[in-house]
């Protein structure tokens, strides 16, 4: 099986027993109380999601993927992963705090060690990561948002709750034991934010020809306004996978984290966290993780030649894809020689305008079952 990035598979997770003394621990220790992806970041962070970091990015790491898009050990790595505070006294530069998710105060998340405290530059790092200032982009505004300071230090994950989705919320370890005892050597991993479509399945089941497995696995977390919700992403690919594939060939598990809208950089980001749950592959298409113009349509494909040493191998989808009515089947510039009269667009703005608008997409585009249980929601879509 693939090697967890950087060579170890993290492991903060704290047993039982060692969890109740923890939060006795933890009582007497300066609270912090953030926000929930914050929370879910913390929860990866111990789980080994973003191995090797075994905690909120320090400094020194910090700097070094500021500019050269690696870690100081050499291994590459293209979003930090912070923990923020509004002042430089939030918390004692050299000493432990307790972690608490704002949603669950009750509970202390996680003890941290912290290593050091320091201001950062917001603009530049979105320069860097988003490669724009330019707050009309989600993820500059997010970085904006936060923090002067970040605090940077090593974790121990008290509350394990794998969420309100947790039959889709295998960790690391147990999607590489799935995998292993089905006897899957090649995975391909699909990220999505949206529900399928047609041009999604034939990708996917065309993979299935080339592997012995797939993950897909949506991102559960925040996203921008108009993406469709959790829950409806998930039920609608359960009932995909139930009536469309061998259900030996695909399994499903959510990656509960934000959605940064970084495309290149994120689009490392995502192939890192999919090698670390074991896959060998992941599909990287037009446009991956992009928002608005703010990247061009192949930009996510290209930055992998910059990281000859991830391992985990890109599939890369070139062109813009349609349902051909004279082909009869999904079809491409690459692969099409007929006009827009024959074509039966993808487009995602045009498929939640049709949904909005109370009109079913056409079969060719997306499976009614689909539909349907995008219809029982009475709001699909992000407010």
């Amino acid at each position: 099986m693939i090697a967890p990035h950087g060579g170890r598979l993290v492991d903060q997770v704290l047993s039982p027993e060692q969890s109740a003394e923890a939060a006795r621990h933890a009582a007497s220790l300066p609270p912090l109380h953030i926000n929930h992806d914050l929370a879910r970041d913390a929860q990866n962070l111990a789980r080994g999601v973003f191995s090797p970091l075994a905690g909120f990015i320090g400094q020194p790491d910090f700097e070094s993927v500021m500019n050269a898009d690696r870690l100081t050990s050499g291994v590459a790595w293209t979003i930090p992963i912070m923990l923020d505070v509004p002042s430089a006294d939030t918390v004692n530069p050299e000493g432990e705090i307790a972690l608490f998710d704002e949603t669950r105060p009750e509970q202390p998340l996680a003890v941290m060690q912290v290593e050091q405290v320091w201001r950062w530059d917001k603009l530049a790092a979105a320069e860097h990561v988003f490669g724009t200032t330019d707050s009309s982009h989600p993820g500059v505004a997010g970085f904006l948002a936060r923090g002067d300071y970040l605090v940077g230090g090593p974790l121990e994950l008290i509350d394990n709750d794998r969420g309100p989705y947790a039959d889709y919320n295998l960790f690391p370890a147990e999607t590489r034991q799935v995998f292993e005892d089905r006897g899957w050597k090649t995975i391909v991993a699909f990220q999505t934010r949206n529900v399928p479509h047609a041009g999604h399945e034939d990708l996917q089941k065309t993979v299935l020809g080339l592997a012995d497995g797939l993950l897909i696995q949506p991102i559960i977390g925040k996203k921008k306004s108009g993406d469709f919700r959790d829950e409806v992403i998930l039920q609608a690919y359960q009932v995909l996978i139930d009536k469309y594939f061998n259900p030996q060939r695909v399994f499903l598990n959510i990656l509960p984290t934000e959605m940064r809208y970084a495309g290149p950089k994120e689009a490392i980001m995502h192939a890192i966290m999919r090698k670390n749950y074991g896959c060998t592959h992941i599909i990287i298409g037009r446009d991956h993780a992009g928002v608005g113009n703010f990247y061009g349509e192949e930009d996510a494909i290209d930055i992998f030649e910059r990281f000859p040493d991830l391992d985990i191998q890109p599939i890369v989808i070139r062109g813009d894809f349609w349902y051909c009515r004279t082909c009869a089947r999904v079809a491409s510039d690459r692969t099409c020689p007929h006009g827009e009269a024959e074509q039966i667009s993808f487009s995602g703005s045009l498929i939640r305008k049709g949904i909005l608008e109370g009109q079913a997409p056409p079969a060719e585009i997306m499976r009614p079952e689909v539909y349907d249980v995008i219809r029982s929601f009475e709001q699909p879509f992000v407010d």
